[in-house]
């Protein structure tokens, strides 16, 4: 397995705000179905996640944008981390480890509390990859935010 070097991790410009929705829903598709809240988030995430006190980075290869994430305000110091995803083409690379990685340093700068994240267990790659990086299992709500949930994580900060 090869790790890409030369990856730059670049905030929200609204010129990548569709690399943002069809990566999220390529892998949505292959795995689940984009959901009501999804297609919210996604179709329009400056008005749902920038402006409401959340952010917006992507992995960013040479010219090409391969991966991506948001951290949506919950509540003040508290944030989820959601719509995590990397382009197949970039898959394997350690691309989403980068992400992560960039993120809780991100989220430790900004001096927040935790961070949450809502994934499903099918997911065993993923859900290895918040453990290896701190995140442990908490109780999920009876109705969670996305109906394919099944497992919700925090990472104190």
């Amino acid at each position: 397995m090869t790790i890409i070097k030369d990856i730059s991790i670049i905030p929200f410009d609204p010129k990548y705000a569709k690399d943002f929705a069809s990566l999220n829903v390529e892998w949505l598709e292959k795995y689940f179905v984009v959901e009501q809240l999804d297609v919210e988030l996604l179709e329009r995430c400056e008005e749902n996640i920038i402006n409401k006190g959340g952010y917006i980075f992507f992995a960013k290869v040479e010219e090409e944008i391969a991966g991506t994430f948001s951290l949506i305000k919950v509540e003040d110091n508290i944030y989820e981390l959601g719509k995590m995803a990397v382009s197949p083409k970039f898959q394997g690379h350690k691309i989403g480890q980068q992400l992560l990685q960039f993120c809780i340093r991100f989220s430790k700068d900004q001096g927040w509390l935790k961070l949450l994240l809502y994934s499903n267990r099918i997911l065993e790659n993923a859900i290895y990859i918040y453990i290896k990086y701190g995140f442990k299992e908490i109780p999920i709500e009876k109705n969670p935010l996305y109906k394919r949930s099944n497992i919700k994580m925090e990472l104190t900060l």
